[in-house]
């Protein structure tokens, strides 16, 4: 990969804002499984090496197991998950992939049949950073740590 700009480096005030909202986030009362859960699905739908790298590695250390991490990109064929965490995947799909379809109102609907408002907000807070990051990665070739 060609080198780019380390924008951490280059534009640190803009690292500042995305950190406040991730800690915002992992500060809330959501379960830090989920979290990691968003952050690893949506990381595999934008093709970001450097964040799936981090977020599995965090999921393991928490306790999420390697099976359901292997299979978390095919979440709908297997049984591995609660209906709170599809609702939650779902949702995480629609967010990041929203150009292609907005959020259908029956995903939103499934959220809220396991989330208070505030959650909601924290679930959607999770989603937009964790794909704020993933285009900061994929556009400065961040490699991955090994």
């Amino acid at each position: 990969m060609q080198k780019r700009i380390n924008i951490y480096n280059v534009l640190p005030e803009a690292y500042k804002p995305m950190l406040a909202l991730s800690k915002l986030v992992h500060d809330s009362s959501l379960d830090k499984k989920l979290l990691e859960l968003i952050k690893i699905r949506a990381s595999q739908i934008n093709g970001c090496a450097y964040c799936l790298n981090m977020h599995t590695r965090d999921a393991r250390k928490i306790g999420e197991t390697e099976q359901r991490i292997f299979l978390l990109n095919a979440w709908r064929e297997t049984t591995l998950f609660t209906d709170q965490e599809r609702a939650v995947l779902a949702f995480t799909e629609a967010v990041t992939s929203i150009s292609n379809h907005h959020v259908p109102d029956d995903v939103y609907a499934e959220m809220e049949k396991h989330f208070t408002e505030q959650e909601i907000g924290y679930v959607l807070t999770a989603i937009v950073v964790i794909n704020g990051w993933n285009r900061f990665a994929i556009a400065t070739n961040l490699p991955p740590e090994l």
